[in-house]
């Protein structure tokens, strides 16, 4: 079926399912006994069970006993999605093979964009201050334009405290590896009509060593974080106000690092003068819903980003120095048509400015343009089954500015402007054919235009020392997606089946070349159709209110049109666990006991040039505990990952390219202290 011919299908399907539903009789909405937890990331507030989408929701707090050193780190722990890593410190999450600009991140529900077109730069982000990010597999284009191709990761904040009450917290953790760790600080309070939050942290890590013990010369890295909401109630109008503030450091390593930096003390934190990345992050949003009237409501969010990004070549000279400015908007109005259909219309555009203030450039100064209009509508019917369908329609516009060394007259790309119009369709369905049963399963275009880099970069990348050239003429990138997902939930056992197949359109991919450019290799941007497919299985176990076990596999293939396999394929995947709860009565501390094994397989299927990784296991196990009072809580946990100090090369680590393994063995530690008290009434009603 060609690419025409599978559009207009999905056009046509769309229609068949409005139409048909929009005159459906009246019923009663659907309802389960599962009470699930309510996902943010779609179009409405819903459980996961009722969405078609492939969703994930990862509560931040039962995932600090893993001893993650990011917030990649931590969503890495999901079956499906892995990390493109540089380190411990810098790493961006990959959704079934895909990452960078494939791979939607959502901060207050805009758009965030960190430069993170280039391998070798990682998100920036923590868990400070975080409740729970949600993870979609699939793409999710129709809602949020061009960059959720592969998946949307929602970064939540943390929920604000019960009515009249304020909580003041202290945390810490420390890493034995890297003999360093965190600290933050939290205080809010919730006033009833309004409320407000300020949390700092900070954190330092010295190198770490591998499983052999050996020293990772510069992998060090250290960063302080600040974040601060304002909320308020006023009749039928909700808004709130945050602000994120963040400056990191992460040391630079390259290919002969060891001939171009001498070691220093073991435990030196020195970055000054070492070469390293930094990143100067600041936002501002607000976000707002309007309950209109009892069947409709409307959503806008704007928002401010800067996003300043340096590199350290050695000794404190700033070479490389790119500044991203981004303004944006997301609107949406959701209206309750009968208790049957729901409709939904969206709209988002944005505003981007690039600019280089460094001798050392990649990419040009450029400006660029999006918006995005999109119709949604859920039809529930008899109970058991609910549709979804959705078509988008976008516009991008991107002009590059003369910037010198990258497309003056003496290079070969010159300034260009590139406008692209898009549209994008959707339709899933979820299906209850018993309590226990949920089939749901999605058919989704996408549309991604090619970055900046991809269109337009023309220099060296001294971090991996190649010179990159863009193609200014590079085809949008399409992808066509199928989702099946088919859970079995009793009260002891559940069982999840999730396979997926994609085929990419015009995939856009760097390549090397037989040219050089004073001794370094040139490599260009490509484009060949690509097709993916994998999927993910869970068993869940629970033989008593004790014990929790489960067994997770994931495993995927991406191969070219001309039989090659794209970079970074993540290997084979499967992780057993056991959890288990001791319950103290008298004092009322239970401790959970859990150890889980990543069994991950070897990767051979590479793309030419890449290396291949042998299959390795590691063991990590660890405890926790907690105690709560009416006044005050506290939680200790201590958590020890690769326990067995395995030597062992991510297939996702850039640094096997450089004969670099990953981390050891490492013994986290955490403390976090809650005190809670009543706000003073008289303050209350002022």
């Amino acid at each position: 079926m060609s690419k025409r011919n599978i559009l207009k299908f999905l056009i046509i399907l769309f229609i068949v399912n409005t139409q048909f539903l929009s005159y459906s009789q009246s019923i009663d909405s659907l309802k389960t006994t599962n009470l699930d937890s309510v996902i943010v990331t779609s179009y409405k507030s819903k459980s996961f069970r009722e969405s078609s989408l492939n969703i994930t929701s990862l509560k931040i707090d039962s995932l600090s006993r893993f001893g993650n050193f990011n917030l990649a780190d931590l969503i890495a722990k999901t079956p499906g999605v892995t990390m493109l890593s540089t380190g411990i410190a810098i790493s961006k999450p990959v959704i079934r093979g895909l990452y960078g600009n494939r791979v939607l991140l959502l901060i207050s529900g805009l758009k965030f964009d960190n430069q993170q077109w280039q391998e070798e730069h990682g998100l920036g982000l923590s868990d400070v201050g975080i409740s729970k990010v949600e993870l979609i597999k699939g793409p999710m284009s129709v809602l949020y334009g061009t960059e959720a191709i592969g998946g949307i990761i929602n970064v939540i904040e943390e929920e604000k405290p019960r009515l009249n009450m304020k909580e003041t917290d202290f945390s810490s953790k420390f890493n034995s590896n890297t003999l360093g760790g965190s600290f933050q600080y939290g205080y809010k309070g919730n006033k009833g009509n309004k409320w407000y939050r300020i949390r700092a942290g900070i954190e330092n890590n010295a190198d770490y060593a591998d499983g052999r013990n050996n020293r990772v010369l510069n992998s060090r890295f250290d960063g302080i974080q600040l974040k601060s909401t304002y909320g308020f109630q006023k009749k039928n109008w909700k808004s709130v106000y945050n602000y994120m503030g963040t400056f990191n450091r992460y040391g630079f390593i390259f290919n002969d690092i060891y001939s171009f930096v001498s070691p220093d003390n073991r435990w030196s934190r020195r970055l000054n003068e070492n070469p390293d990345h930094m990143v100067l992050l600041n936002i501002i949003s607000s976000e707002n819903t309007f309950q209109l009237n009892s069947l409709s409501k409307l959503n806008l969010n704007v928002g401010v980003q800067s996003n300043k990004r340096m590199e350290n070549e050695g000794g404190g000279a700033i070479s490389l120095n790119m500044h991203l400015l981004t303004i944006q908007y997301l609107l949406k109005w959701e209206r309750i048509i009968n208790e049957n259909n729901k409709l939904i219309i969206s709209s988002l555009g944005s505003f981007e400015n690039n600019t280089n203030i460094g001798s050392r450039k990649i990419v040009p100064d450029a400006n660029i343009l999006e918006g995005n209009i999109s119709t949604y509508l859920e039809t529930s019917y008899r109970k058991r089954l609910i549709l979804e369908n959705g078509i988008g329609l976008g516009d991008k516009w991107i002009k590059t500015l003369l910037t010198p060394t990258v497309n003056s007259k003496e290079k070969d790309i010159k300034p260009f402007t590139k406008q692209s119009i898009y549209y994008n369709l959707f339709s899933g369905f979820t299906f209850f054919p018993s309590n226990k049963i949920n089939v749901k399963a999605n058919i989704a275009t996408g549309v991604r235009v090619p970055n900046l880099a991809e269109l337009s970069s023309n220099g060296l990348h001294e971090g991996i020392f190649t010179y990159e050239i863009g193609d200014p003429n590079l085809k949008n990138e399409q992808n066509l997606a199928f989702n099946i997902l088919a859970n079995f939930k009793s009260q002891k056992l559940e069982f999840t089946v999730s396979p997926f197949c994609n085929y990419f359109y015009n995939y856009v991919y760097l390549t090397p070349t037989n040219e050089s450019w004073y001794g370094f290799p040139v490599y260009r941007y490509k484009q060949q159709n690509v097709k993916q497919y994998g999927g993910e299985v869970y068993l869940i176990y629970k033989p008593s209110n004790k014990v929790y076990t489960s067994i997770t596999y994931a495993g995927m293939i991406s191969q070219l049109a001309d039989g090659n396999y794209t970079p970074y394929i993540p290997a084979q995947k499967i992780t057993p666990s056991i959890n288990y709860t001791l319950n103290s009565v008298k004092h009322k501390m239970p401790i959970q006991l859990f150890s889980n094994a990543d069994f991950c397989f070897q990767q051979t299927k590479t793309a030419p040039f890449e290396k291949a990784t042998p299959h390795y296991w590691l063991l990590n196990m660890g405890a926790s505990t907690s105690y709560e009072t009416e006044k005050v809580s506290y939680v200790f946990t201590i958590s020890g990952n690769n326990i067995l100090n395995v030597a062992y090369y991510d297939h996702l680590s850039r640094f096997k390219n450089y004969g670099l393994l990953n981390i050891g063995r490492n013994i986290a530690i955490n403390l976090r202290l809650k005190f809670k008290n009543q706000i003073n009434s008289l303050n209350n009603n002022k």
